[in-house]
């Protein structure tokens, strides 16, 4: 209750200093900015518990936080911050509750997944224009629109790159393979890129392997597990990366259970593996870490939609006489 209190402030607040002008306006934006994206800004919403309300709130927290974005353009807190929330906002709250609708609501569903397309390219902009405001030209150089920058240029950017940079790295390749993920005919120049994106991350995870308790771990989960092999794709990394996801977040994270059940079991055929990762992320006590107890909720969530749904995605398991081909519809992966 008290954090939301003083976020409602700070909202309060960030109202005010619009309103103002002149160097006052400016101190106060930088002021507000950091409040607004500092350490523990985002646990307002990934600490709550219920999806709901964060789900109705997230739509005017990102307009919010572009206005003073749009104020106060290279402040890298909000930059991050904004372009995260988009990516959240349309992963958790438009993706998924569309790819969970049955085909016979295909018209939705399409829609759904198309808004959600959307959000991530919008979170990606705002997250690629932060890349480039922190370190000119590394753009031109790791996603070029002509020729490919030199091997030497790239090394000399991964070098620069600090440990302030990894959650603007890592909120920059999610947004980006989450778009192209949705459409990958209507994003090739999105898909050309993720080379070059697994690169920045892998610097980013040398520069903070323990970044959100293991996150990155769990990012290379689903991104080995998932892409092919001239993309990027890894299984035996994607096994490393899920044993460490585990150790760091004390086996206490909903998320990295439910990334191996999709991108390892699933391709393998493995349904008792998948089963036991999805119990196992369904026995989590989402309490046990308040920073992340959103993000287990709705890991839970996305656990149990899989679990009851598993007969679409295992080739092998007896549908039996309580399944009617017939009337249910397909979910997807």
């Amino acid at each position: 209750m008290m954090k939301r209190l003083q976020i409602a402030a700070l909202v309060v607040l960030s109202l005010v200093v619009m309103a103002l002008s002149g160097s006052c306006k400016s101190m106060a934006l930088n002021i507000v900015g950091d409040a607004l994206s500092g350490s523990g800004a985002g646990d307002v919403f990934t600490g709550d518990d219920d999806p709901e309300l964060v789900g109705d709130a997230l739509p005017f927290a990102i307009k919010m936080y572009e206005a003073l974005l749009a104020a106060n353009p290279k402040h890298q807190g909000l930059i991050v911050m904004t372009g995260s929330l988009y990516v959240m906002y349309a992963n958790a709250f438009v993706q998924g509750p569309a790819e969970q609708l049955p085909i016979s609501r295909h018209v939705e569903r399409e829609a759904g997944k198309a808004r959600a397309e959307k959000f991530y390219i919008r979170g990606a902009a705002i997250l690629y224009d932060g890349l480039e405001k922190r370190y000119a030209g590394i753009t031109d150089t790791f996603f070029p629109q002509g020729d490919a920058g030199s091997i030497d240029e790239a090394k000399q950017y991964l070098a620069r790159l600090k440990k302030a940079d990894v959650a603007l790295i890592y909120w920059t390749a999610a947004a980006t393979l989450s778009a192209y993920s949705l459409a990958p005919l209507n994003n090739v120049d999105l898909g050309l890129r993720i080379p070059s994106l697994i690169t920045l991350v892998e610097r980013a995870y040398e520069l903070d392997p323990d970044f959100n308790r293991g996150g990155l771990d769990d990012f290379f989960v689903l991104v080995y597990g998932s892409l092919p092999d001239y993309m990027g794709g890894d299984k035996a990394k994607a096994e490393t990366h899920y044993r460490l996801a585990l150790e760091k977040s004390g086996g206490a994270s909903a998320g990295p259970y439910v990334s191996y059940a999709q991108s390892i079991a699933v391709p393998a055929q493995d349904y008792e593996t998948f089963t036991q990762c999805l119990e196992a992320a369904l026995a989590i006590d989402v309490n046990e870490f308040p920073s992340k107890r959103l993000e287990n909720i709705l890991a839970q969530r996305k656990a149990r939609y899989l679990l009851d749904n598993a007969i679409y995605y295992f080739a092998d398991i007896d549908s039996g006489d309580e399944w009617d081909w017939g009337d249910e519809d397909e979910p997807e992966e």
